[in-house]
């Protein structure tokens, strides 16, 4: 505690004459209105007497917010000047007598669970005697959770929910949004997802959140979605609606290596390709190509909801056939059905095949097959290919049946056949719910596992997705492969990402998952 005087002659010092006794001590001092010494006066009045030196603080640990009474939360980091006034508010005391006149942080060890406000207070106490005196106030930080975190550790309270469905036996492309969802965060806002059997529901706390969630599927994939709303309670008297709100999203029925039929107004529409594609990506929009002529054509979201096309054959109709013979076409060849403005792909060739069953390979009298397929580049006598065997199978379809028959191909080839590749990979996807079970031999799983030879096929389709490396898995080759191993598409070292457990950071506290 000091001495404040109000008007300090300073020659006083100078001239020991002017000095007086202490009325209660007797020792010399500056004349000041109570004449007493500051340890005098300190002894007589305590002017931080009536402010306690401790307070406590409550801390959510999940939203890291601090409790500003009565129900209001800040957010606010350490150290910070949202912090400071926040602690100031809580000093009991401080009135128009007792004035501050400077506050601050004392260091403390971050993860002590205190800290520590050196404030100056300054009062006037006898005769007009000013006071000043520094204290150091403590606040003990306890744990408590906010009413929000609460409701989102509930897992049942929302007032907005997204769902995603697709309406499809295969579900390559919601795998495929599930990545780019994880890639971009866009999960992060929501309090609960939920895996249902067509899809993903995203359940949130507000209808801002959830559209936002909205928009980023529409910028993503091909989809259109519906809104709804169901009323909760109802104020009569403010007139104040409470509602939920529901938005279903609906991804195109159509995956990587479907067959479609087109109308003969909407082949034309795309360039005048054939009727019967072959999809062969579905990222922001729909990529099909004609097999017989290796013509491509892109089907934009909108485009598609006006002249909606549904897949003639699905992956389970698939047959395995042994190719016998491989001739590439030039372009000499492939000029009789070109015409219109498709655009034609680069990345296939096309070419003629001499196919057999792989069930009829053996027999006498085997029945050998033979078409035009986008594949003739990767394709070689004694490959195993999978395809569809328009011949002999049963398609419900309005405008396949309504097409010429003498125009068909007896077989569409989709893929070609590497073998195992499961125990070749060196790398891993994440997934956004934990309880995803996807087992070698169920359906889901025959599913996700065609989704990464699909990955390793195409190095367009995998550039907007975070591939990880399995520290599992040696990355050293194998050196027992064969000269067939060699035309495996494999993903290289270089496009995977490195994932970074930290389990303390470097105060001592628990860390979360990194990236390098």
């Amino acid at each position: 505690m000091e001495y404040m005087p109000e008007e300090e002659n300073p020659d006083s010092a100078n001239h020991p004459s002017e000095a007086i006794l202490c009325c209660e001590c007797g020792i010399p001092i500056v004349p000041n209105p109570a004449n007493t010494c500051v340890n005098c006066l300190k002894n007589r009045v305590g002017i931080s007497d009536d402010i306690p030196k401790q307070y406590t603080l409550y801390f959510c640990r999940n939203c890291e917010r601090y409790l500003q009474p009565p129900n209001s939360w800040v957010k606010a980091s350490l150290e910070s000047r949202e912090l400071l006034a926040l602690c100031l508010k809580r000093i009991k005391g401080i009135d128009k007598s007792v004035r501050l006149v400077d506050a601050g942080f004392s260091w403390t060890e971050p993860h002590s669970k205190r800290l520590k406000v050196k404030i100056t207070i300054q009062k006037e106490v006898m005769q007009g005697a000013i006071l000043q005196e520094k204290l150091l106030i403590e606040y003990v930080v306890n744990n408590q959770m906010c009413d929000d975190c609460h409701r989102v550790e509930a897992k049942d309270y929302w007032r907005a929910c997204v769902q995603i469905r697709q309406r499809t036996s295969h579900k390559k492309t919601l795998y495929y949004l599930e990545q780019l969802i994880l890639k971009h965060k866009a999960h992060l806002t929501c309090s609960n997802v939920k895996q249902v059997h067509e899809g993903l529901d995203f359940y949130y706390q507000n209808q801002q959140e959830a559209r936002k969630m909205v928009d980023f599927l529409q910028a993503v994939v091909p989809c259109r979605s519906n809104t709804a709303k169901e009323l909760i309670s109802h104020d009569q008297k403010s007139n104040i609606y409470n509602y939920k709100h529901t938005f279903c999203v609906e991804v195109v029925p159509l995956c990587k290596d479907n067959v479609v039929c087109l109308t003969p107004q909407f082949a034309r529409q795309l360039g005048n390709i054939g009727q019967l594609c072959v999809v062969f990506r579905v990222t922001s929009m729909i990529y099909i190509i004609d097999p017989t002529t290796c013509k491509s054509s892109v089907i934009r979201s909108d485009v598609y909801w006006r002249n909606p096309v549904l897949s003639i054959c699905h992956p389970k109709q698939l047959t395995e056939f042994i190719v016998t013979h491989c001739e590439l076409l030039d372009d000499r060849h492939s000029k009789e059905k070109k015409g219109g403005q498709g655009w034609e792909s680069n990345k296939h060739n096309l070419g003629h095949v001499w196919l057999t069953k792989t069930s009829e390979l053996g027999e006498i009298g085997h029945q050998q097959y033979q078409c035009r397929t986008h594949l003739g580049r990767i394709l070689k006598p004694g490959d195993t290919v999978l395809g569809f065997d328009l011949k002999n199978m049963n398609i419900n379809d309005d405008n396949f049946e309504k097409m010429n028959p003498k125009n068909l191909p007896e077989v569409i080839l989709i893929k070609k056949l590497f073998g195992k590749r499961a125990s070749r990979r060196m790398w891993k996807l994440k997934h956004i719910t934990d309880d995803v079970e996807l087992d070698a031999g169920s359906s889901a799983g025959r599913d996700f596992n065609d989704f990464l030879d699909d990955l390793e096929e195409d190095e367009q389709y995998r550039k907007n997705i975070n591939i990880y490396r399995d520290k599992t898995k040696s990355t050293v080759p194998k050196t027992d492969q064969s000269d067939d191993d060699e035309e495996i598409p494999v993903i290289s070292l270089a496009e995977m990402i490195d994932e970074l457990h930290i389990g303390e950071d470097a105060t001592g506290g628990e860390g979360a998952d990194m990236i390098e």
